[in-house]
């Protein structure tokens, strides 16, 4: 069952930070937003593991040319020296763009959906509707950031550093951005709205402390009181994410929620022999889908969800 998700404030939990995301597949699964020092303290880790890059990426070029005195001495030469000289510029100038705008882009766009920074701290970038983090996305929110941070740098270059408006303009371009968070009650940034992005706190439970339904169980004696047996194929389109969402569904017992996501995971998985008894084929399901990704957890491999490989 496709269709837009939606949000709605809960007064449980940490107030003012817990939300409940309405799902594409129809799935409530509770959220809870980030908070604006945790963004702050991972964006300014991200910048100090950028930085050190940058710093170790530079002095490795800078052996490899012989030192300083030895770049000075390619730069006023030519042929192969100065060629090789400019060869390490072109090296350095494509690694300083990349260490400032793809390192983003390259965590943010993996199954973690965190940078090392984000990590850190806790917090991942989802996205709003409740589906896959896209390339466009990320893309975007990364962007904005530039126009956010960096804009008033060419407008102070431009006017010079001795204007005063320009000074004044670019607190005040800087100042818009900066409090932008703080007017609304997601802690969005402007990259944030454009994006349809968000930023969440990295769920803390653990696999092991899910539920266990009255039908659940461990063992061989769970497997004997299986109805519906799922094959691997079947069960490794889903991760721990889905696995939770699951639990919550099979907690309320909501007759159309059971029967939404019943109609969801049959349709994925190519099974239609659960009519009549889906809460039944979702208890077998869950049961058989949370021992695959346990095992998998004690052999080091983990599964975080549908999107991860």
């Amino acid at each position: 069952m496709k269709g837009l998700p939606r949000r709605r404030r809960t007064n449980k939990g940490r107030a003012g930070k817990q939300r409940v995301l309405v799902t594409p597949e129809g799935i409530a699964l509770p959220v809870t937003v980030a908070g604006r020092g945790a963004r702050v303290g991972a964006l300014i880790l991200d910048l100090i593991i950028i930085f050190l890059l940058m710093l170790g990426t530079s002095l490795a070029l800078m052996q490899i040319a012989g030192g300083a005195a030895q770049i000075g001495q390619m730069a006023q030469g030519k042929g192969v020296a100065a060629q090789a000289l400019q060869f390490l510029i072109v090296v350095w100038i494509v690694a300083m763009f990349l260490f400032r705008n793809a390192y983003f882009l390259f965590f943010e766009l993996g199954p973690r959906g965190a940078t090392p920074g984000k990590r850190m701290t806790g917090i991942r970038i989802a996205a709003r509707d409740g589906g896959r983090l896209t390339a466009e996305m990320v893309i975007a929110r990364n962007l904005l950031r530039d126009i956010e941070m960096f804009l008033p740098i060419p407008l102070i270059a431009m006017a010079g550093v001795d204007n005063g408006m320009a000074w004044l303009a670019a607190a005040g371009w800087l100042a818009i951005f900066l409090l932008f968070p703080l007017f609304n009650r997601d802690a969005l940034r402007a990259g944030d709205v454009i994006a349809g992005s968000w930023v969440l706190e990295r769920p803390k439970q653990k696999l092991q402390a899910a539920m266990t339904t009255s039908e659940a169980g461990s063992g061989s004696g769970a497997a004997e009181r299986f109805q519906f047996r799922f094959e691997e194929h079947e069960l490794a389109v889903y991760g721990e994410f889905e696995l939770q969402a699951l639990e919550r569904v099979l907690r309320e017992d909501r007759t159309d929620a059971v029967e939404t996501v019943y109609q969801t995971i049959a349709e994925k998985i190519g099974r239609n022999d659960g009519w009549g008894t889906e809460r039944r084929f979702l208890s077998d399901y869950y049961t058989q889908l949370r021992a695959r990704l346990e095992a998998g957890m004690r052999m080091g491999r983990r599964k975080a969800d549908k999107h991860a490989e």
